[in-house]
């Protein structure tokens, strides 16, 4: 196989820098993105192979980042194949005290910046006329919320995430352009913390919390699986489909 160009926004820590990591180790060419300089520069450090890596600094809720990373994906590697939408923020907040800044913050930096990140990356892939890939990453709380983690907010926003996934893949499938998504359960990544594993995990039938890796797996299928678009795909150990205990 011929290496593709894959471009993961919010890969400098947990889930995406874990796809990053699992993109390059293939052989494929990889454009990282995040909002710390540093942070990223170390992620591209540890993939090596730096003739197939390339950095991009920026928030995806600004319009000039998604532009940016097409435009470096393609001078640098000369195509995109693949978008991995990774980057976001989650929080929990009682809904009667969430201010409108923070509901814009989500908003902005969950819909929004994948709206028009994918936006940069269809025209491109539109102008290539050979197809892609893309990948979003929502989560199984906008099917099963819980009770004791209010964040209607982020939800709200990752929802959209959800439904532009399903309106991309109708749209875009004429042009051979998949557009489907991941919706991890509860991860072991830095936003977890110092969270109860154990009383966490008892809430899917597998009985624990998943790893990145194992989100990455479904990132990578998702990215290849040439007869699958339109699907939003649980990497949640069964927490929606029953509970452990």
């Amino acid at each position: 196989m011929s290496a593709k160009t894959v471009i993961v926004t919010g890969s400098s820590s947990g889930i995406g820098r874990d796809i990053a990591r699992a993109f390059a180790a293939r052989g494929d060419n990889v454009v990282l993105n995040g909002r710390d300089a540093g942070k990223l520069a170390a992620v591209a450090a540890e993939l090596g192979a730096p003739e197939r890596v390339a950095q991009v600094v920026g928030d995806i809720g600004s319009t000039a980042t998604g532009s940016e990373l097409v435009q470096t994906a393609v001078e640098r590697f000369g195509r995109v194949d693949v978008l991995v939408n990774n980057a976001g923020i989650f929080g929990a907040k009682a809904f009667v005290d969430v201010t409108e800044a923070e509901l814009d913050s989500y908003l902005d930096g969950n819909l929004k910046g994948t709206y028009r990140t994918t936006q940069a990356v269809v025209r491109q892939l539109l102008s290539q006329g050979d197809g892609g890939s893309v990948v979003n990453i929502g989560t199984v709380l906008i099917n099963h919320a819980l009770a004791s983690l209010p964040a209607s907010a982020a939800l709200v926003s990752k929802g959209g995430v959800h439904a532009l996934t399903t309106s991309l893949a109708a749209e875009l499938a004429v042009h051979g352009i998949r557009v489907n998504a991941v919706a991890p359960g509860i991860i072991r990544t830095p936003l977890f913390g110092d969270g109860d594993e154990t009383g966490s995990g008892r809430l899917a039938l597998l009985n624990r919390i998943g790893e990145v890796s194992e989100t990455t797996s479904a990132v990578l299928y998702l990215a290849d699986a040439e007869f699958i678009t339109g699907h939003i795909l649980p990497v949640d150990g069964g927490y929606i489909s029953g509970r452990a205990a």
